[in-house]
């Protein structure tokens, strides 16, 4: 049994591989004699349909070589992880047995593991176990109404399993009848797709050979896996990291062969990809393999191209007057009066510094600034463009400052940058020369159509959202136009998809920097100085008493469950509707958002709110009515339409759905079925991407949050924002909103990465005690970099 291999390959690796502590603070590494590990093994999930798979639970307790019992290191243990899922992936894709047993049954894999006759399937029966779980919570809280005080016994939730997975299935049976189980799942198999019952022949494999490997392909793949999974570290891997992408990109290669025949290609693909394609930040010989001490030489030579560059472009200017800006802004608006961060903002923008940085928290009124400061710079012959990460927030602050607008990425394009996939799955970024031919329309560059002047200011706004790729071309574009650059944004917001840092780096280096700390959005003074310390708490003892005070003044609900919290979501969008009140529901994972928004949209139909007499079919086959609320994911200028911009579905017919602005009903789109097929989904809550930026009169954030999605989920709302919590306790919500309060300071530097590197390195257990051993910048384990 696959399973049972692969449990014994993780046990035996848990075992060889984790380790305990000795010494004073943990300093020695002691290596393990024995673990513990208890199996639980599941035919079904939770909702009692067909889920075959295996718990492994790991005792903390471990015994070393020493014959003692002690805790396992846990650093080392979540970090080895990685390489456990990395070992599942390659199970799958490559284990012979496994492979042939579906071909003899007419069965193949696509490529990401799953069997691509029954791919089909998995949405049918997602939705059948999202109902599962909204019947278990409506009878869990129904049973909890009629025995107050009391909680459920193990028999009593087992027999609310059972009754919410029969209730809606054919006959209805009040019970489950453990040998009826197989034949009703299979029925509602064969009703979802009618020919699985059709014989089919067998298929004949056709793996690569290993000899036929391209090791050095597949070592720049386990570079770009592991750079990829970076991003929240500063780029910064660990030696674990790079063996678990060289583990997933053999799994991916199309390899069938015995587990120990692809060791020695793992092996060699690490080795090969950690000594060609990254370099070392420590210079220590023992350094341990999960210390993350490695980066991809891309990312090394990014940052210190986007340090030097900044550098050199940060030329000191000269500012408007106090006096001036404020005729400025009383020509604007007589009625409203700018406060002093405010002018100051507006000022450096307006004067002639080359690069500016201004950060403000959420609700500062950095629009607002950008409005006076595009006003000033008009009036002296300049022109303002503001660019964005993405093409929606462009388009508001353009629309909002009555200035040029587009998103960054359409100004790097006109400006001759082409961003494509490498073979590794890397994204390269390259600069055309007018007259060089465009991969990308087969044409010849003819130049930029976006006019740029010397002087003129490119205003990057949500700059904490620019990733260092965009950030280096952004500085090729102003230093051969000869403009001027500003970022706005806040780096506690929602961070870059890639590598961040560039707003840090340009904080660093701008000549000058102005931050906004008077907040205007919230109508309750006591929650603005809150929503501060929520941003950015100084130390553990400030995060602890700012989750004390979320919760004594009803910022946190508590729930005892994730169906709980999941149903809570649901709920405060009821409410907020009924009070004819806008909402953000802010989920963990895209995933989960779209879980609520399924269920919201199942209640919604229940009363009649959504037409479901007409319907289009969104990502992975979604359900999408009339009078539900959307997302779409894409840019498309034909139809003029933006990523992440919201919508409620006005009509469907045939060749098209008419989708209305959810700021503005008269404001309509039309898109066709092609494009919901791929770029539309449900959008009653969304990750915080989808916030970033917006105000609503309320916002409400679900459990799993990290730092920056819980301090943008909570300041979206004008009069109330919550937090849903799952714990039992406060005390037990304080402490979860203590951790998630706790960020990974940006490391926008190589100095500060090594800093970072250095200071792992410390904390962690060595097996060797006394000065460590240097290596030479060129060694076989990647290259140093000093």
């Amino acid at each position: 049994d696959l399973q049972d291999r692969l449990r014994d390959r993780i046990i035996k690796l848990w075992q060889t591989e984790l380790n305990a502590r000795r010494g004073k603070q943990g300093a020695i590494r002691e290596d393990l004699a024995r673990i513990e590990v208890v199996e639980l093994r599941h035919e079904r999930s939770r909702s009692l349909d067909p889920h075959k798979h295996r718990h492994l639970w790991l005792n903390v307790k471990v015994e070393g070589l020493d014959g003692k019992w002690s805790n396992v290191d846990t650093r080392v243990a979540l970090r080895f992880q990685n390489i456990v899922n990395a070992e599942g992936d390659l199970a799958c894709k490559t284990d012979p047995a496994w492979v042939a047993a579906l071909a003899s049954k007419g069965f193949t894999l696509n490529s990401d593991g799953e069997i691509a006759q029954l791919q089909h399937l998995v949405r049918p029966l997602s939705k059948r176990s999202a109902q599962i779980e909204s019947n278990k919570a409506a009878h869990l809280r129904q049973w909890r109404e009629q025995h107050a005080d009391e909680e459920p016994s193990a028999s009593v939730l087992n027999q609310i399993d059972q009754w919410a997975w029969a209730a809606g299935r054919p006959n209805k049976p009040g019970q489950l009848d453990e040998n009826d189980w197989a034949s009703v799942v299979l029925t509602e198999l064969l009703n979802a797709d009618p020919q699985l019952v059709q014989p089919r022949g067998a298929k004949v494999a056709r793996p690569i050979a290993i000899e036929d490997l391209d090791i050095e392909l597949l070592a720049a793949k386990a570079i770009v896996d592991a750079d990829g999974r970076s991003t929240g570290t500063g780029g910064r891997f660990s030696d674990m990291d790079v063996r678990a992408g060289a583990i997933r990109a053999i799994a991916a290669s199309g390899v069938i062969n015995d587990r120990t025949q692809l060791g020695v290609v793992v092996d060699e693909v690490t080795a090969y990809a950690a000594s060609t394609y990254t370099v070392t930040l420590l210079s220590e010989a023992s350094t341990p393999p999960h210390i993350k001490s490695r980066m991809a030489i891309a990312t090394a030579t990014l940052k210190a191209t986007v340090a030097h560059r900044t550098e050199s472009l940060a030329t000191p200017g000269t500012v408007p007057s106090v006096g001036e800006m404020t005729e400025v802004a009383k020509a604007i608006d007589p009625n409203r009066a700018l406060d002093e961060g405010q002018l100051e903002g507006a000022s450096s923008i307006a004067g002639s510094d080359r690069v500016v940085t201004i950060s403000g928290a959420a609700g500062t009124g950095k629009t607002t600034m950008l409005k006076v400061a595009g006003a000033a710079l008009r009036r002296g012959g300049r022109a303002m463009i503001i660019v964005a990460p993405t093409k929606k927030a462009s388009a508001v602050a353009g629309r909002e400052t009555g200035s040029e607008s587009s998103s960054l990425h359409q100004l790097l394009y006109d400006y001759g940058w082409r961003w494509i996939s490498n073979p590794a799955g890397a994204t390269e970024w390259s600069c055309l020369t007018i007259g060089e031919l465009d991969p990308s329309t087969g044409m010849p560059y003819v130049g930029p159509r976006i006019g740029v002047r010397p002087g003129d200011r490119i205003v990057v706004d949500e700059a904490g959202m620019l990733d260092l790729e965009a950030a280096n071309a952004l500085l090729d574009v102003v230093a051969r136009t000869g403009a001027c650059v500003a970022l706005v944004g806040d780096q506690h917001q929602a961070l870059p998809v890639g590598h961040s840092g560039a707003m840090a780096l340009f904080w660093r280096r701008a000549t000058r920097q102005v931050e906004l700390l008077t907040i205007h959005r919230f109508k309750d003074p006591a929650w603005a100085n809150l929503s501060l310390r929520l941003r950015q708490p100084d130390d553990l003892k400030e995060a602890g008493h700012t989750a004390d005070e979320l919760i004594n003044t009803g910022h946190v609900v508590l729930s005892n469950s994730q169906t709980d919290a999941h149903d809570a979501l649901v709920s405060a969008w009821f409410e907020a509707s009924r009070e004819r009140q806008s909402i953000a529901i802010v989920s963990a994972t895209h995933a989960e958002a779209q879980s609520v928004s399924e269920a919201i949209q199942a209640r919604r139909i229940s009363v009649g709110e959504v037409d479901t007499s007409a319907a289009v079919s969104g990502q992975a086959g979604q359900a999408i009515f009339v009078g539900d609320v959307v997302q779409t994911r894409r840019n498309d200028s034909t139809m003029d339409v933006q990523n992440r911009q919201n919508w409620t579905v006005k009509n469907v017919t045939a060749q098209h759905v008419m989708l209305a602005s959810a700021n503005d009903s008269t404001d309509l789109r039309m898109i066709d079925h092609e494009y919901a097929g791929t770029h539309l989904h449900l959008a009653y809550a969304t990750t915080v991407y989808g916030v970033q930026g917006e105000t609503t009169d309320r916002s409400i954030v679900g459990p799993g949050v990290d730092g920056a999605g819980l301090y943008v989920g909570m300041t979206r709302g004008t009069s109330s924002n919550l937090a849903v919590v799952v714990a039992p306790t406060e005390a037990s919500a304080r402490a979860q909103l203590v951790e998630t309060m706790q960020r990974q300071p940006v490391e926008e530097t190589i100095e500060i990465s090594r800093a970072a590197a250095r200071a792992e390195f410390n904390r962690a257990a060595r097996s060797q005690t006394g000065p460590a051993t240097s290596v030479s910048p060129l060694s076989s384990t990647g290259r140093a970099l000093h």
